[in-house]
C-alpha cells in the first residue's frame, strides 16, 4: 500500500503539536538527568519556598558548531541564529559562539579530532549512524532521554533510531531528504518531454540531450559524496535497497554482479559524456550552478535543493520552472523499483561534558524547546525544503505546502513504496573513505573499472568486518 502524505513525512521526520515549553531549571547529578523537577513535589512540600533564587547571570560562553555555510545555506543559518536569539534571552549570561565549517570537514576532521582529544564544542552538528552511536558508546554525547522527557517531546519524533544507541538518545535530525532528479521543466516542455516513467525512457532523454549541446547531468565530483548520491541509488536498483545493509555483515558483497551493475552505469554514462567534462575538479557549488545556468538539464540531489529554487536564492530564475522525479525502474533490478533513498541523519549533539554544569545543561533545553517545535520545523520546509524532523498535523502541512515543486516532490515520496539510507550510514568508516575519496574518482577518472572497484571496496570492507568479530 503506498504511504499517504501524512506517513511519508513521518518516516521523513515531521511534527505534530506545538511542543510544550520548558519547565524550570532541576538539580542534576553528575549523569545530566534530572534529579527533581521544579515543582514537581509542590503539593507535599508545605514548607517550600514560594520563589526560588534567581539562575546567576554571571557571563559564559558556548559554542555551536553548524555546517551552514554557503549561500545555498542562508535560510537555514537564519533559522539557528534565531533559535540563538531565543536561547539567550532565556538563559541569563549566556552567550553563543557560531563555529559554521564544512560538513564533510566538520564529520571526517574536526570533529573526529576534537572527540578524540575530549574537547568537541558544547553544541554541533553530528551525523547519526554510525558516529552517533561511536561516540555515545565512548561517552562523549549527552544522554537525551530525560531532557526530552521532561519537555515532553519524546514521542513528538518520527524517527531517532540513527542517534539512539542502548535505548537511550543521544542526538536530534534537523531534517528529513529524498534524493532525485530535478529537471528543467522548460527544457523538456520545448520537447515535449514528461518526467520519464521508465529507465530506457530516462536513458534516450540523456542521449537526446547530449545531441542538443546541452550538458545532461550536473557534475561535481571533487568531493565524493556528491557523485556517489546516483551511484548509491543505481547500486541499489540493480541490486536491490536493502543490498548496503548487508556489505557490514557479510549477507552480500560490493563485488556482487548486480552491485557492479550499478557502478558500470554509472561509468557508462560518464564515457557517453553526459556528465560535464572535468567535474573532478568541481566542488559542489559548481554543480548547482551548472542546473541553475541552463548549461545542465539534470541535477540528481537531496530534496534540501529545492530552497535554491525560491525567491532571493541563487536559482530563482527557475522558480516555477523546475521538477522532481525518481529514478526509474531499471530492467531486472531486484526488489522494490520504487524504493527512494531517504536521509536523517544530520542532526544536533551535545557534548557530555554539558550534562555537568548546570547552566550549561539549561541552555541545552532551551536550545531543543527553541529549535524542535512546529513554528521551526515548518519554517524549514517552507523557506529552507527540509522536510521536518516532527511529527506534524496533515491540515498544517497542506496549509504551508504552497509551492509546486515541494508539491511534486511530496507527491513523488509518497509514490515509492520503501526508502534506503545513503550508504555512509551503513558501513564501516573506513570503507565509506575507500569509496568516497578513492575508487568513485578512480571510476570517473578511468583508473578502475567497475568489477576491479567492487573487488577493492569488498577488501576494505572484508578488513571492517572481521575488526569488529
Amino acid at each position: 500500500m503506498k504511504k499517504s502524505v501524512t506517513l511519508l513525512l513521518s518516516l521523513l521526520f515531521v511534527s505534530s503539536a506545538v511542543l510544550a515549553g520548558c519547565g524550570g531549571s532541576n538539580s542534576k547529578d553528575n549523569n545530566g538527568e534530572a534529579a527533581a523537577t521544579k515543582g514537581a513535589n509542590a503539593g507535599n512540600a508545605t514548607n517550600a519556598p514560594a520563589t526560588e533564587e534567581p539562575a546567576s547571570s554571571e557571563p559564559f560562553e558556548m559554542t555551536i558548531r553548524h555546517t551552514q555555510v554557503g549561500a545555498d545555506k542562508q535560510k537555514r543559518l537564519a533559522i539557528l541564529e534565531d533559535v540563538v536569539g531565543k536561547v539567550q534571552a532565556e538563559v541569563p549570561g549566556l552567550t553563543f559562539k557560531l563555529d559554521g565549517v564544512d560538513s564533510d570537514v566538520n564529520r571526517k576532521e574536526k570533529l573526529r579530532g576534537e572527540m578524540a582529544a575530549g574537547n568537541p564544542p558544547e553544541i554541533f552538528d553530528l551525523f547519526g549512524s554510525p558516529d552517533s552511536k561511536i561516540y555515545a558508546k565512548e561517552g562523549k554525547l549527552l544522554d537525551l532521554t530525560p531532557i526530552l522527557e521532561e519537555l515532553g517531546i519524546k514521542d513528538k519524533f518520527s524517527n531517532l533510531d540513527p542517534f539512539t544507541y542502548e535505548g537511550k538518545i543521544y542526538g536530534l535530525p534537523i531534517g528529513g531528504s529524498g534524493e532525485g532528479f530535478f529537471y528543467n521543466k522548460e527544457y523538456y516542455t520545448s520537447k515535449g518531454w514528461k518526467a520519464p516513467t521508465t529507465f530506457a525512457e530516462l536513458e534516450q532523454q540523456l542521449a537526446d540531450i547530449k545531441a542538443d549541446g546541452k550538458v545532461p547531468l550536473a557534475g561535481a565530483s571533487k568531493a565524493g559524496w556528491v557523485p556517489l548520491m546516483l551511484a548509491n541509488h543505481l547500486w541499489s536498483r540493480y541490486a536491490g535497497p536493502d543490498v548496503t545493509a548487508k556489505f557490514a555483515t557479510g549477507e552480500a558483497k560490493w563485488s556482487d554482479p548486480n552491485v557492479v551493475k550499478g557502478f558500470a552505469k554509472y561509468k557508462e554514462w560518464e564515457d557517453k559524456g553526459y556528465f560535464k567534462k572535468g567535474e573532478l575538479g568541481f566542488e559542489y557549488a559548481e554543480y548547482t550552478t551548472q542546473f541553475t545556468s541552463g548549461e545542465a538539464i539534470l541535477m540528481y540531489d537531496g530534496t534540501w535543493k529545492s530552497s535554491v529554487f525560491k525567491a532571493g536564492q541563487s536559482g530563482e530564475g527557475l522558480i516555477g520552472k523546475v521538477g522532481f522525479f525518481n529514478i526509474p525502474p531499471v530492467d531486472g533490478g531486484v526488489g522494490d523499483q520504487t524504493a527512494l533513498m531517504r536521509d536523517v541523519n544530520n542532526g544536533y549533539g551535545f557534548s557530555a561534558s554539558a550534562g555537568e554544569d548546570e547552566r550549561q545543561l539549561a541552555a541545552v533545553k532551551s536550545f531543543i524547546k527553541n529549535m524542535y517545535n512546529e513554528e521551526m520545523q515548518i519554517r524549514g520546509l517552507v523557506e529552507d525544503g527540509v522536510l521536518p524532523a516532527m511529527k506534524i498535523d496533515q491540515a498544517v502541512l497542506n496549509k504551508n505546502i504552497t509551492d509546486d515543486l515541494m508539491s511534486e516532490i511530496v507527491a513523488v515520496l509518497n509514490n515509492s513504496e520503501s526508502s534506503f539510507p545513503a550508504f555512509d550510514s551503513l558501513v564501516q568508516a573506513d570503507v565509506t573513505t575507500e569509496i568516497s575519496n578513492i575508487q568513485i574518482q578512480k571510476l570517473i577518472g578511468g583508473q578502475t573499472t567497475p568489477e576491479k572497484m567492487g573487488e577493492a571496496l569488498q577488501k576494505v570492507q572484508e578488513e571492517a568486518n572481521a575488526a569488529v568479530e
